[in-house]
């Protein structure tokens, strides 16, 4: 009954993620091609909090109900429209990241410091993030490389890197008062 619990407990857990994500899409400013919205910092608290597996099906079923047309996304958009167009890069790859995230962190947790959270959110949070909706912008989008970089990334980045420190500073917080990642649940 213990392992039941336990994955129900991490499956509202995913679902609460899911939610914080779409809150923090109703927060945008719009920047085209790409909004400014706090989801980022909620797909790095994502992976952090949860682990990997967690922390990217709570991703995915957000990109699910954007797909069936819920407004979970950037200003209240949803849609298939919305998983093809210029930000799709971005939002595509925030599971990864968060499986990515969640898979350093676990790694990490008995020994989880600032920094080197700091340091996985803002390469795995950030860099491939950017990198992905960077060229998605190129390739999907069809602006030139460096349009992409100084209109759907350069811009974001003193932003990108206050997100890494406030997520840093809440999962670390959590994992000190609530560790949600365990040898037991990891993975």
């Amino acid at each position: 009954m213990k392992g039941k619990t336990a994955s129900i407990r991490l499956m509202l857990f995913a679902a609460m993620f899911a939610a914080l994500t779409a809150v923090a899409g109703q927060i945008a400013i719009p920047l085209p091609p790409v909004p400014i919205t706090l989801q980022t910092l909620v797909v790095m608290l994502a992976g952090s909090v949860l682990g990997a597996r967690w922390g990217a099906t709570s991703i995915a079923v957000l990109i699910l109900l954007a797909a069936f047309g819920v407004p979970v996304l950037s200003g209240g958009s949803g849609g298939l429209a919305i998983l093809v167009g210029p930000t799709a890069g971005y939002i595509w790859s925030w599971p990864l990241a968060a499986f990515l995230i969640g898979w350093w962190t676990e790694r990490m947790a008995p020994r989880l410091h600032f920094w080197r959270l700091a340091l996985v959110h803002f390469i795995w949070g950030t860099a491939l993030i950017n990198l992905v909706g960077m060229s998605w912008l190129v390739l999907g989008a069809g602006l030139d490389w460096r349009v992409a970089l100084a209109t759907g990334v350069l811009p974001f980045i003193p932003g990108d890197i206050i997100k890494v420190l406030i997520a840093s500073s809440i999962a670390l917080s959590l994992y000190r008062a609530y560790p949600i990642i365990d040898k037991k649940h990891a993975g």
